[in-house]
């Protein structure tokens, strides 16, 4: 392999460390704003919030979601072609569709609050997806801006400004929520129901955190892009391109990207929406008590979401950042690099996912204590009981972006369709057959995402002809997170014992793990120099690595 393009793969890893680090960062202050939310709420205003954010993602994902992965796409197989007006076309045609789309999503959404709460069994969900709803035209022209950005081949604006997002979405967020509660209170105690008023009113709070955190997101890429226009000004006019492309044909060419990848985000994503639905009119029909079903779906989508989903942020992260580069190498008919660039972000995942979902695994109980003060037994098996869906979710969701990437658009529709109807049938069975309740959905969403990622599998295997190696990427990193895990569990009973705080021995018990983890994977050749180095802090890795004889 010749150096420029060894340099090229190191950077698609670069990149993506840059955006997954800017992920976790920002996952772990919601996670932290997050534990005094819960407090505010309490698990039946978590489903109130939750079910706003079910609804408005439906809505997001068709009128804005797939936006920054299009332009990102589209303007890389530009540039790399040396196409810079085209390019900046293509960004123009998307802002003009994201105003457009964006708007009547947001119309739709404000209007149509009561009856999408009303069809999911929680009306009073209504004040928080009014809030929410102007948010997705804010979402939309961010998305455009940070894809333009990517297909430049830079991930830093998008991490940044993630970051900026969710500092002041936490700060919104929880100040909102505690006002906006005392307020609901004291009207729901007028109204004789001062629970579920004062619930429902925090919710709202909690979701104007949502919409400040993207307009302070939108406001920090804006001033980058400004800053920037002049200079890509005078690249464009050296641009030595013959082909102009019309905005008939920009438009043209971006729904014919977009659709394709909307079919499958939303597929992908719906899944939430329709399990909600699905499970709470089938407890109701059972006899399940509105309170206890409220209470299950609230530690769902507050507590099991929130920790299950930062290690798969990771995953959505390095999709988004493989996708201008594995464009850019398939349009040049570059088929080693290709296979070479998907081999080394699914070992990357593969590599995080493995422990996260071990750890979450055994840690449960401690974990769930950590961090929302929760020591219930139901919190602690629906973690243990959905800890492997985070190999699954990691897996798929890259591989959605892998395909995508390959210019295979509908493989993912058709994968995420049948992996639904699967997931749908698989949901009833545990619901109806085995009376479940809230473990049915957990199941069933591990499963869902087991079928794409072997559906996805197939398909990277059919059309770009890549051979999928399993020790190292599997095996190993299984076998060290075992080892880990088997670790983690005697010490922190051990130290429990001695010192039975919980927070504290967690604490130390997740930092043993990562060393343990990182050991093993050494000691088993899971990893080799080269790769060590791509990883974030990898010079400092391989430093410790050397000086504990674990590379030679």
């Amino acid at each position: 392999m010749d150096s420029s393009k060894k340099k090229s793969e190191a950077n698609v890893l670069v990149q993506g460390s840059i955006l997954a680090i800017a992920s976790m960062i920002s996952r772990v202050i919601g996670l932290v704003y997050r534990i005094p939310l819960n407090g505010i709420l309490g698990n039946h205003g978590m489903d109130y919030y939750g079910t706003a954010f079910e609804i408005y993602n439906v809505l997001l994902i068709i009128s804005a979601y797939s936006l920054p992965l299009a332009v990102s796409k589209l303007v890389s197989a530009r540039l790399s072609k040396g196409q810079r007006v085209n390019a900046y076309r293509m960004f123009k045609g998307a802002l003009t569709l994201a105003l457009i789309s964006g708007g009547t999503a947001s119309l739709i959404l404000y209007f149509g609050a009561p009856t999408f709460t009303a069809m999911l069994k929680t009306p009073l969900s209504v004040f928080a997806l009014k809030v929410l709803a102007p948010t997705i035209l804010v979402v939309a022209v961010l998305g455009v801006i940070r894809g333009f950005f990517q297909g430049l081949g830079t991930m830093m604006p998008s991490a940044v400004s993630q970051i900026v997002e969710q500092i002041m979405n936490a700060i919104v967020s929880v100040a909102a929520a505690f006002i906006l509660f005392g307020y609901g209170s004291r009207i729901g105690a007028v109204l004789g129901n001062s629970e579920d008023y004062g619930a429902a009113y925090g919710a709202a709070g909690g979701t104007l955190g949502t919409n400040m955190g993207a307009l302070f997101g939108l406001l920090f890429v804006g001033f980058l892009f400004l800053a920037y226009k002049p200079i890509f000004k005078r690249q464009m006019r050296r641009d030595k391109s013959r082909k102009r492309e019309s905005y008939s044909e920009v438009f043209h060419v971006l729904l014919w990207t977009i659709v394709p990848v909307l079919m499958s985000t939303t597929i992908y994503n719906i899944s939430g929406i329709i399990d909600q639905g699905i499970f709470k009119n089938i407890a109701t029909l059972q006899g399940y008590k509105a309170k206890d079903i409220s209470n299950w779906w609230g530690i769902f989508t507050g507590k099991y979401k929130t920790i299950t989903n930062i290690p798969i942020s990771i995953a959505s992260a390095m999709a988004a950042s493989c996708v201008p580069s594995l464009t850019a190498a398939f349009s040049v008919k570059d088929k080693k690099s290709v296979k070479r660039q998907i081999n080394s972000s699914i070992r990357f995942i593969m590599v995080i996912a493995f422990p996260c979902a071990m750890g979450i695994g055994v840690l449960a109980s401690p974990v769930m204590q950590l961090l929302f003060n929760d020591s219930s037994e139901l919190a602690a098996n629906m973690l243990r009981a959905g800890a492997i869906s985070v190999v699954f979710y990691s897996m798929s969701t890259l591989s959605n972006g892998l395909l995508q990437g390959i210019n295979r658009m509908k493989a993912p529709v058709r994968n995420a369709a049948i992996a639904l109807v699967i997931h749908i049938a698989f949901l009833l069975m545990l619901l109806f057959g085995f009376r479940l309740n809230i473990y049915a959905v957990i199941y069933a969403n591990a499963f869902f995402a087991f079928v794409m990622c072997v559906l996805n599998a197939i398909s990277i295997k059919k059309y770009s002809g890549y051979r999928q190696e399993v020790i190292k990427t599997f095996l190993i990193p299984f076998l060290s997170s075992a080892v880990m895990g088997v670790v983690i569990f005697f010490v922190y009973k051990g130290i429990f014992y001695v010192f039975p705080h919980n927070k504290i021995v967690t604490l130390i018990d997740i930092g043993i793990g990562a060393v343990v983890y990182f050991v093993a994977l050494l000691l088993m050749k899971g990893i080799d120099e080269e790769e060590l180095l791509r990883f974030p802090k990898g010079h400092l890795l391989v430093k410790i690595a050397h000086k504990m004889h674990l590379l030679r």
